[in-house]
């Protein structure tokens, strides 16, 4: 699989997730930006526009669907189903991500990569890594069908470009609401040096020592630099 040059849990800028995939993310499903990833962007804050959740202590994600563009012959796309095809007939990111689900189920390919970024604040996103597209499914909310696309986390063999410790902790997703509690508590800088580029969220106690991502209290801001040094040693 092609290389990845953020790791797991690292923050990044808008710009930055542009440049690393030489795309301008304008929508949340990108089927495909390369020929063995896709890229997915989630939001689980209040004011989300889709109902994105994570289960099974952070391995596993549930992803909704997009809805039709808004115009004139659609003010409220909340009360349209979600599309699987455009007008024309071709296949909408809903389709493509959909199709792909069906074809690793049935066999016919082996995996589908997605990487996850998720907004935490204007302009700042968190990369939570590497998933498997596993199923495809279509759910009522009691005014229309929502498509929804269950990702697990490929925590089993790492695909993206390992830090040079060669040791990335990353088998849980940390909760939305505990990344935006320790982005305002560290005020968007690394604790130990104050830099506000090359961020990282970073457990205390780490995973393989049973660390829990689930608060505040175990997660921290580190650079780059001060997030390799302390490796797997608890400070």
């Amino acid at each position: 699989m092609t290389q990845l040059a953020h790791s797991a849990g690292e923050i990044v800028s808008y710009l930055e997730m542009c440049q690393a995939w030489s795309a301008s993310f304008q929508r949340g499903m990108n089927f495909r930006l390369r020929p063995d990833c896709s890229v997915i962007l989630m939001s689980r804050r209040t004011n989300a526009p889709y109902r994105d959740r994570v289960e099974d202590d952070g391995r596993v994600l549930f992803y909704e669907g997009h809805d039709v563009p808004r115009n004139q012959g659609c003010p409220d796309p909340k009360r349209v189903d979600q599309p699987r095809t455009t007008p024309a007939g071709k296949l909408t990111q809903n389709g493509l991500f959909e199709k792909a689900a069906e074809d690793v189920k049935a066999g016919r390919r082996s995996d589908e990569f997605v990487a996850v970024y998720e907004k935490i604040h204007a302009g700042i996103w968190a990369f939570n890594g590497i998933f498997r597209i596993t199923d495809a499914m279509v759910e009522s909310d009691g005014k229309r069908e929502v498509l929804k696309f269950r990702l697990e986390l490929n925590s089993g063999a790492q695909l993206l470009r390992l830090d040079s410790s060669g040791d990335v902790e990353h088998n849980r997703l940390i909760p939305s609401a505990v990344k935006l509690e320790v982005w305002k508590r560290d005020k968007g800088c690394c604790v130990q040096c104050g830099a506000n580029d090359n961020l990282h969220f970073d457990h205390d106690l780490p995973f393989s020592k049973g660390g829990s991502s689930l608060t505040a209290k175990n997660v921290k801001l580190l650079c780059a630099r001060h997030n390799l040094s302390k490796s797997d040693h608890i400070q």
